[in-house]
């Protein structure tokens, strides 16, 4: 379907009741000529087209598919998949792919390859509502986010409708779009610890040898450690998100001193694990995804994600329509794209502590109680569900770092690719198996 037939048509009737009428076999909005001349072919087809979405656990959801299966009348297929697995997949099999759900950072592996494909401003509904963080790298007090890392601006633009560089200012041509993100910090078992954990540093301190953790990923672990490092005054760096080889060898060097000494305990690579080690009080200080912390706390045993006062280390994810896309196909994933951000799937991901890049939708699918607690940071006036109607928090209860306006007012750096990610990788498995 042409960009000018839909123009011609949409006063009379929105595109997507269309795509919903023909998916549940009605086919009365095109059929009894309230809309003359739309193409037939689309609303017969569209039913049969399949759009397959690949990325990491936490945001490829069977649940989040089958709503939008059900309110687009074609169906999306989401396949869970760790990074490394589908930075291979998207490189040698990137016809396997539709939409890729990507770390952000992974885009530098892709770029100017000709296997994502730009997105025009024009067809993404919602880029006016979209955070600023986003779309000018600012905050909505117009303060600067920090550029260390992956900042988002770094990779949300591409220079030119054919997408083989990025634009460090605004243009008409986006990488993706942006969907989730969050501001990551340390994890602790306060009642084993025993008093207040305000800084990165404490990551390190001797106090805690033998009980403290690191996320296995090596941009991930490196950059934790380098919070606590700077924090501690032993390394400056021009960029925790980019460091030079020096500034890797010098990082590395000082964390195979605190490994020999026994000061770490385990080093963790999914979910489970880092559940597991905090759980069970083998680890009373970790790296710690945000889920993660509410799922100790749920088997009543107490677990903070400590506010640090040097801030915290943030990602995001953005989703990407594969070059391969056009037609109806292609059509069909813009449309799913601008559905995934239209207010359900945000509803659902605050649920499990991810914030949308459109609060203004999301909040549409939570109610007033759960908005209160999960973005404005107040006491919880009923008890906490997740997505699946599990308990997450009890009534009284204050997510931990405090309001949306708080955690993501205080971003440090980002998740990241550096320019010596080789090298960085080398020396990070030196150091897991020194």
């Amino acid at each position: 379907m042409t960009r000018t037939v839909e123009e011609k048509h949409k006063r009379k009737i929105k595109r997507r009741q269309v795509l919903n009428a023909a998916a549940v076999g009605a086919g009365l909005a095109v059929g009894s000529g309230l809309v003359r001349g739309f193409p037939t072919i689309w609303a017969q087809n569209i039913k049969d087209i399949k759009l397959v979405q690949v990325g990491g656990s936490y945001s490829n959801i069977v649940e989040i598919a089958n709503q939008a299966t059900k309110e687009l009348g074609f169906t999306v297929e989401m396949q869970a998949i760790d990074p490394d697995a589908q930075t291979n997949r998207t490189l040698t099999q990137p016809k396997s792919i539709d939409i890729n759900d990507l770390g952000t950072f992974l885009l530098y592996y892709f770029v100017g390859r000709s296997i994502v494909q730009p997105i025009p401003v024009s067809k993404y509904k919602y880029w006016d509502k979209t955070l600023t963080l986003f779309t000018k790298g600012e905050y909505a007090d117009g303060r600067k986010v920090s550029t260390q890392g992956t900042s988002p601006m770094k990779i949300q633009y591409y220079d030119s409708p054919e997408g083989k560089k990025f634009s460090t200012k605004p243009t008409e041509w986006l990488s993706g779009i942006p969907t989730m993100f969050n501001a990551d910090t340390l994890g602790v078992r306060p009642d084993l610890i025993g008093r207040t954990v305000d800084s990165w540093k404490e990551l390190l301190n001797p106090e805690f040898k033998g009980k403290a953790a690191l996320v296995n990923t090596p941009s991930i672990g490196v950059m934790d450690v380098a919070m606590a490092l700077e924090a501690r005054g032993d390394i400056k760096y021009g960029d925790k998100g980019n460091m030079t080889k020096e500034e890797i060898d010098k990082t590395i060097k000082i964390m195979l001193d605190f490994k020999k000494g026994g000061h770490f305990r385990a080093f963790w690579t999914n979910f489970d694990q880092s559940v597991n080690l905090m759980a069970s009080g083998e680890v009373v200080i970790q790296s710690m995804w945000s889920p993660a912390v509410t799922a100790v706390r749920s088997r009543g045993i107490p677990c903070t994600y400590v506010p640090l006062k040097e801030g915290y280390r943030s990602w995001s994810s953005i989703l990407c329509p594969m070059a391969h896309l056009s037609g109806m196909k292609l059509d069909a994933a813009i449309d799913y794209m601008n559905w995934h951000n239209s207010g359900w799937t945000g509803g659902f991901v605050a649920r499990q502590g991810y914030y949308s890049t459109v609060p203004e939708t999301a909040k549409k699918f939570l109610s007033a109680d759960e908005w209160d607690y999960w973005y404005d940071g107040k006491p919880a006036a009923v008890d906490i569900k997740d997505p699946y109607g599990n308990l997450m928090e009890k009534k009284g209860q204050v997510r931990d770092g405090g309001s949306f306006a708080e955690r993501t007012g205080k971003i440090a750096c980002w998740n990241t690719l550096m320019d010596e990610n080789r090298y960085l990788t080398r020396r990070w498995n030196e150091f897991i198996s020194g």
